[in-house]
């Protein structure tokens, strides 16, 4: 028995010691903000209007808002970034929808886009929560015309703030039913559910759902496979529809901005008069 434990003891603490260190890491391993600025909105091609939105708890975010190009439709469409890069990267999405009668608010959570504070569960969604109500309270937007977009880790941010603010319409592009089950599924051999502080259970949120919902899934996505995707859109209730991008990834065009995505949401919100 003692020789057992001696053996084993060495690579029992190193196992120990790296579950450890995820532990406490685990917020780096999660959230992947820019280190490059994010260029100011009056160089950018598109008519850009630059907004700063304040927090619950004191922090001011970056934000952009940018005009539909043609007849407006008075929807403003919120962008819930992933979890890498600013709000820049979204500009291609935010163009193709501009192009189709949408304005779309772009911004960026705490701790991207050179905005203060560091990321989390709980400060993502006051993050929400903010540039919701500053649309509302401050520039005058109609409640039943917001139309929440969340991608990938946004969709967690979308989804909680659908269930308190519903909006006109919600979509979903590469969702997941939770970040434990995201996280069993790249790393079945750590004690995921006993390791993760942030959770983002959407699957325990979208029962509640009152809105319309839109799934965009691809169907090579590696890392939230589209089956994920599923689990979450089987979970919401009516009226939702479900469309998968053949032979996409997740960091492919076709589902930043791509033909076939942009199509299927504006049809889907075209569908619910938007």
């Amino acid at each position: 028995m003692l020789e057992t434990i001696r053996i084993l003891g060495p690579p029992l603490l190193i196992a120990v010691g790296f579950v450890l260190l995820v532990f406490v890491l685990q917020r780096r391993l999660i959230y992947f903000p820019s280190l490059d600025p994010v260029p100011s909105g009056t160089r950018l091609p598109t008519n850009v209007r630059e907004l700063q939105i304040p927090t619950s708890d004191g922090l001011t975010l970056g934000a952009w808002l940018i005009p539909a190009r043609k007849e407006a439709s008075a929807a403003i469409v919120i962008v819930f970034n992933g979890n890498a890069g600013d709000r820049s990267l979204r500009l291609p999405l935010a163009e193709a929808l501009s192009a189709a009668g949408y304005a779309v608010l772009l911004f960026d959570y705490r701790g991207y886009g050179g905005n203060p504070g560091r990321p989390s569960e709980i400060g993502l969604r006051r993050d929400a929560r903010a540039v919701r109500r500053f649309l509302v309270e401050e520039l005058g937007a109609v409640p039943d015309r917001l139309v929440y977009f969340g991608e990938s880790l946004g969709t967690g941010v979308a989804v909680t703030l659908a269930v308190e603010h519903p909006p006109a319409a919600l979509v979903l592009r590469s969702p997941f039913p939770s970040l434990v089950a995201l996280g069993r599924t790249h790393y079945p051999w750590l004690p995921v559910s006993l390791l993760l502080r942030d959770r983002f259970d959407s699957l325990g949120r979208i029962p509640a759902l009152s809105s319309p919902l839109l799934v965009v899934a691809g169907e090579r996505d590696r890392i939230v496979p589209a089956r994920l995707s599923r689990r979450l859109y089987d979970g919401a209730p009516q009226p939702k529809e479900w469309v998968e991008i053949p032979g996409a990834d997740h960091n492919d065009w076709e589902l930043l901005a791509g033909e076939r995505m942009i199509a299927a949401t504006v049809a889907f919100l075209e569908q619910q008069g938007m």
